[in-house]
């Protein structure tokens, strides 16, 4: 298994309203990007359904930089209206979000969770503040010293 350090919440960039299942980001993600498969390693559609991607086994490609150490979570979303980046995700989103890092924080303790926009101050991705809005969990993650 690889060493994991990090998990990145993305958005799929897609205007609320606008559906973007998990097979048209596979798709384009083979099509356009020319990968071999989903970028992600999880995608959370607007009903809170959580579709796994690439398994977590193998490096993910949404990262720039990253990929090696990570596990990418996207959720469907991330636009307002007008197109401008905006926390589009539904209370399902919200709590599937959350439910799927305490899982995988039992198996990777350590890794904290940021945005993209973290790593890339060039981005928006994922569209909300998340080392705000997760300072909690990564608190509980981070290596504890003994005195």
């Amino acid at each position: 298994m690889r060493r994991i350090t990090l998990f990145i919440i993305h958005c799929s960039a897609t205007r609320c309203g606008q559906p973007y299942s998990f097979e048209d980001c596979r798709r384009d993600h083979i099509r356009f990007r020319r990968f071999r498969d989903i970028g992600y390693h999880y995608y959370i559609t607007r009903d809170g359904r959580v579709h796994p991607g690439r398994p977590l086994s193998a490096e993910g490609a949404h990262c720039f930089g990253h990929n090696r150490h990570s596990i990418g979570i996207c959720y469907e979303g991330g636009l307002d209206g007008e197109g401008r980046p905006a926390d589009t995700r539904t209370p399902a989103q919200k709590a599937s979000l959350a439910e799927l890092l305490q899982g995988l924080r039992q198996q990777f303790p350590t890794a904290l969770a940021v945005g993209h926009r973290d790593l890339n101050p060039q981005k928006a991705c994922p569209s909300f503040d998340v080392t705000k809005e997760l300072s909690a969990y990564n608190k509980k993650s981070t290596p504890r010293r003994r005195p």
